[in-house]
Parts: C-alpha cells; structure tokens; sequence
C-alpha cells in the first residue's frame, strides 16, 4: 500500500514537471528557437562604399535591411538568415556577388541586429519576409531574381518562392542551404518527448517546395549534426528539377566557408 501510494506521488510529480516543461516550450519556444544579437543603432553593419542600409516598417516594427547596390546589376539575390546573430554576421563575403554583378538583400527579423519588435508566430515572421520583399521587388522588374535561406531561413525562402510562383513571377532560382523538411519534423528528431502541437513554427519546408517552379539549387554538409543532410534529401526527391550539393566535410555553421559553395554559387548565378 505505502509502495503505490509512493509510486503514484512520483509519477504525479514527474507528470506535473513535465506538464510544467510543456507548457514554458509552448509559451516561450521563441527563446528556444532563435538566437537574436542586438546591434547597437551607431554600428555599421558593413563599411563597403556600394552597401547601403535602411529601415522598412511593418505592423509595429521596424525591420533593418541591408542592400548590396550595384551600378547596373543583372538581378538581385534576397537572402533570409538563420536563426542567430544579425546581419553584421550575415552580410559578409560580398565579392562572389559582385562578380556575378547581382545585388543583395538581406534584413534582421524583429529583435535581430536593428531591427525591433519581437517575433510572435510563424504567420507574423512570413508577413515580414513578403512586406521586405515587396519593397525591393520594383527595383528588379525584368531582371534575374535569386530567392535563398540558409538554416531557418530555409522555410521562409521556400514559402516566399511557392508565394511568387502561385502569382505567375516565379524567381529564376532558389537556393537552400542547410535546409529543413520541416521545422516539425527536425522537432521530432531533437526532442522526441514533446508532442507536436506544442510546436507554434512548424514551417513546413517541403509542402511548399513541391509547388515550387524553376531551378531549386540545395546545398548541405555530410557531416551535418544539427539538420541531417537526409532533410534536404527527402526535399529534392519532391521536385523533378532540384540538384543537391553535398559538402563533404561540412557540418552545419561552416558550409559557406567550403570553397565548393563558392564556386557553386558562382558558377549558379553565371547561368541565370
């Protein structure tokens, strides 16, 4: 008798620990999921002489860009970031696009870098990424358009693009580098013990890449520990004109730095 009433006070105060852990993931998975780094308002995200940045306002924010301006450029490359630091991190290694005469756009979701607000759900997130997009959209009318994440912003890219293809203005190529299935799925792997309705950031990378249009360019690190190279695997196997570049050697933070993605992402934007 004193052994069950015993056993049932422990696994009532298991229970009550993990209802608690439950309920801080559901709340708060924002802590969980990004990593954002302020940049104080009088720091330059980057001192290049053709770089400019800007501010775009969105429902209760103000969202910081930064913009890789060309003389007369070929296209644009819009680049979504991954779910750390700011764009001083991100907005680097500029030549490869210069080369390839296309100009950059990159911005810091809400609490990143410059920009301000806070990220509140997947919904919120999206409307940003399309509210800076439409910004810079005009300014590319008939030239060659590059839609690319890397890491989280993989799911954003993919959406934006399924976004512009269902409009008819399909981008000339989208590049995902260390991408997701889902956020969802990458959830069950990591932390197999919470259930999947706690997840407010499903971002579901693969039902939008299968309605995308158009070259799709993946890149991924074999050695890859934090989103296993067999997420972007199951992504090319849904569209018939994807190519996988698999980077061996790379794991998840270092992939940029292999001279192959260079060379692959040059050679790429050649082609356009």
């Amino acid at each position: 008798m004193v052994y069950a009433i015993f056993s049932a006070s422990v696994l009532l105060a298991v229970g009550t620990v993990y209802a608690a852990a439950v309920g801080w993931l559901y709340f708060w998975q924002e802590r969980v999921l990004f990593e954002p780094a302020p940049l104080p308002a009088d720091e330059p995200i980057c001192t290049d002489g053709d770089t400019h940045e800007l501010f775009i306002d969105v429902p209760g924010a103000r969202l910081s860009a930064a913009h890789l301006k060309l003389p007369n450029p070929r296209g644009v490359f819009f680049f979504l970031h991954g779910n750390s630091g700011n764009l001083k991190k991100w907005f680097v290694e500029l030549d490869a696009f210069r080369q390839a005469n296309f100009d950059v756009v990159m911005f810091d979701y809400r609490g990143f870098g410059k920009s301000t607000g806070e990220i509140e759900s997947e919904e919120q997130l999206r409307a940003d990424v399309h509210a800076v997009w439409d910004y810079f959209a005009p300014l590319y009318a008939g030239k060659r358009v590059v839609i690319s994440g890397q890491s989280l912003g993989t799911g954003l890219a993919a959406g934006l693009s399924s976004h512009l293809c269902a409009e008819g203005r399909a981008p000339d190529l989208t590049l995902l580098v260390s991408p997701y299935s889902s956020m969802q799925a990458l959830a069950a792997e990591l932390y197999p013990w919470v259930p999947m309705g706690v997840l407010r950031y499903p971002l579901r990378t693969l039902e939008h890449a299968a309605k995308l249009l158009g070259p799709v360019m993946l890149i991924h690190g074999e050695k890859d520990e934090l989103i296993p190279i067999h997420h972007s695997e199951a992504l090319c196997k849904t569209m018939k004109s994807a190519q996988l570049l698999r980077v061996d050697g790379a794991g998840h933070s270092d992939v940029h730095q292999f001279p192959s993605v260079r060379k692959a992402l040059v050679s790429a934007l050649g082609r356009l």
